[in-house]
């Protein structure tokens, strides 16, 4: 294996060579989730009309105890047919717009209703209850920002805004390929030497977290005519290939050799990093390969590390947001305070699966159950991953270490 390369070298790389994909227009009740390509700015004013704040009634600012004569109603999309007059007022409903003539809303639970009229029970400032024509927002406005992904917060601003449709950047396709004879599906039984093929399973949930639109995923037997075909196949159809097993060094190992007959250029082949080490990156053109190891945790590891970052900057995120905030996780505080003493590989950065707790206003960060690369537990209930330097020895209760985010 070639000298191994650190986390942020090959995070470093791989995001150099990302090309973001192109924008589509869609309608924006169907952006959840994508980002936004182009800038938006509100197309008119929001509210467009001054409208009211509480259910009560349209009158003049003015003092308490005045009758009030009321001629007619506003309702929420059914404005008064007339204006209002000295001595009138106009029954109104939250959202509704204010009619000519009325300077404030005076709220229900402060008039006395009596034969056709309203006697006031407080006194009415100016403006009182009323949102301003533009309050929210004005036409012109720079409402969202090239680059945002669209939230339920966000696609309800830009619907707001006054946008049908917004530019966003496609969907990454992506395919998955497990590796292996001795992979069976879910639920099948198994026979002498074999295990369910939770990976491919795994990595197709994970890149949907991340945005991605996913084939179903495949399975490869250990036979290099068959490797071949199903990775041609793959990138026939994809902008990003994530293959799991069949990296290594060993006699079963075919996925390298294969990608190569297919032009896919190798770009790093091993990381220093546990687990992970035998974590493979390729491009052809602008496809994106990615050969990740095939125990379970590792394949969490390396595809949160990697991928998701990948994936994050294809749909338009800047890259330096993509490593710190991929989809699919919720960003971890920079650092955190280690909870227990760990012990350091010499050659190669640990990513400690962890679940973190606060103690006195202070991160703590506590290794999620046994670390083995096969124990694909330790991924359920951890929040992030512990980035621990490697070195001599253990790196001791309470020492500060750098968080990255786990896609879960």
């Amino acid at each position: 294996m070639a000298t191994l390369i650190t986390i942020a070298e090959a995070r470093r790389q791989v995001l150099e060579l990302v090309q973001p994909l192109a924008g589509e227009p869609i309608p924006v009740e169907e952006a959840l989730d994508r980002v936004l390509l182009a800038p938006l700015s509100a197309r008119t004013d929001v509210p467009p009309f001054p409208s009211s704040a509480m259910d009560g009634y349209a009158v003049q600012a003015g003092p308490e105890g005045r009758r009030l004569v009321v001629v007619g109603e506003s309702r929420a999309g059914a404005p008064a047919q007339r204006g209002l007059a000295s001595g009138e007022a106009i029954r109104i409903s939250t959202g509704a717009a204010v009619p000519t003539g009325a300077t404030a809303v005076i709220p229900q639970e402060e008039v006395e209703v009596r034969d056709g009229a309203i006697v006031l029970s407080a006194a009415v400032e100016p403006g009182a209850h009323v949102r301003s024509a533009g309050e929210v927002m004005r036409a012109g406005t720079p409402v969202l920002e090239a680059g945002c992904r669209l939230g339920p917060a966000e696609v309800a601003a830009a619907i707001a805004a006054g946008a049908g449709e917004v530019t966003v950047a496609r969907q990454p396709v992506t395919a998955v390929l497990s590796t292996g004879d001795e992979l069976r599906d879910p639920g099948a039984p198994l026979g002498p030497g074999e295990i369910h093929n939770s990976n491919g399973s795994m990595l197709q949930a994970l890149a949907r977290r991340c945005g991605a639109r996913v084939h179903p995923a495949r399975r490869l037997p250990d036979d290099p005519a068959a490797t071949e075909a199903g990775l041609e196949q793959a990138l026939a159809s994809s902008d990003v290939v994530i293959v799991s097993g069949g990296v290594s060094v060993g006699p079963h190992d075919h996925v390298k050799p294969a990608l190569e007959r297919l032009g896919v250029r190798e770009r790093w082949w091993g990381v220093a990093l546990q687990p992970g080490k035998p974590t493979w990156f390729g491009t052809r053109d602008r496809q994106l390969v990615f050969g990740l190891p095939g125990n379970p945790v590792s394949t969490a590891v390396t595809f949160s590390l990697f991928v998701a970052p990948a994936l994050a900057a294809l749909q338009g995120i800047a890259p330096e947001l993509a490593a710190r905030q991929p989809f699919g996780a919720d960003p971890p505080p920079p650092r955190a305070r280690l909870g227990t003493r760990i012990a350091r590989n010499r050659r190669r950065e640990q990513a400690i699966r962890v679940r973190l707790e606060q103690r006195d206003g202070t991160t703590v960060a506590l290794p999620n159950g046994p670390q083995g690369s096969h124990v694909v537990t330790s991924l359920v209930g951890a929040q992030a991953l512990a980035l621990i330097p490697a070195g001599e020895g253990w790196l001791e209760e309470g020492s500060s270490v750098p968080l990255a985010p786990l896609v879960r």
